[in-house]
């Protein structure tokens, strides 16, 4: 089993209590908005959709608001058209980031993201340049709180969960299990965790880094900065990057 991941455990925390509701809910309208339109409005047949619907509902979007916006996409005629791009750039000491965006203007896009690298001290680079030190995998969390370790560890590993991160911190009402599953194994460890009764947070599929860098000091508060800006950008759906903070700066951040 992996060692636990600083930097997982502080970015969970960190979205659980900076992200307004009203930008994530943005984000989650568009992400079902697109993937209706290029797929459909069945999550049965669409996992993308059903990837969109499952992120909509763990930042408590109403139910008739998903299917409002399901219904839109899959009409098509009166939905936005967006595509999926991703950038890929260097950070500060040097950090890899890949950046998914969902957009209707490439150009203003391309310009944005440039812009927040540039403005906390990172590059954007050529496709490719960084992607080689991510793979893609299922991650599901497990909130810790209250729960028998031994019972999420056994519930994982029947479930035939790929690792199994304990949670930093033990079992503090912010910690949480980080379970990660091949990604054609993710619904179905996801769906067994929650048929053996565990309650499940954030679950999606994640491009998770194969090495990591350790950020300290000026670096590891630019590298945040650049998530946050990154992360603010309206067509911005996701950013992966490949830092962990060092103990002093993790310490003074909690």
């Amino acid at each position: 089993m992996a060692g636990h991941s600083k930097w997982h455990n502080i970015k969970h925390r960190k979205a659980a209590v900076d992200k307004k509701r009203g930008k994530l809910w943005s984000k989650c309208s568009r992400a079902i908005l697109a993937a209706a339109r290029q797929g459909g409005g069945d999550p049965d047949s669409n996992l993308t959709l059903r990837y969109a619907i499952d992120e909509a509902r763990y930042a408590n979007m109403p139910r008739d608001t998903i299917e409002r916006l399901i219904k839109k996409g899959a009409g098509g005629l009166d939905a936005e058209h967006f595509e999926s791009i991703r950038y890929e750039g260097y950070g500060p000491g040097g950090a890899a980031f890949i950046v998914e965006a969902l957009t209707d203007n490439r150009t203003r896009t391309a310009g944005d993201v440039r812009l927040a690298f540039s403005n906390h001290g990172g590059n954007l680079g050529a496709t490719g340049c960084v992607g080689y030190m991510f793979e893609q995998r299922g991650t599901i969390t497990i909130p810790a709180s209250g729960l028998d370790p031994d019972r999420v560890m056994e519930a994982a590993v029947e479930a035939g969960a790929a690792d199994i991160e304990e949670p930093a911190g033990g079992a503090d009402d912010d910690a949480a299990w980080l379970v990660t599953t091949a990604p054609t194994d993710f619904l179905r460890v996801k769906a067994l965790l929650e048929g053996a009764g565990l309650p499940l947070g954030e679950s999606r599929l994640d491009m998770v880094p194969l090495t990591r860098v350790t950020a300290s000091g000026d670096a590891a508060g630019e590298l945040l900065s650049l998530v946050d800006a990154l992360e603010d950008l309206d067509d911005v759906q996701k950013v992966y990057t490949n830092f962990d903070l060092d103990d002093a700066t993790l310490a003074a951040m909690q």
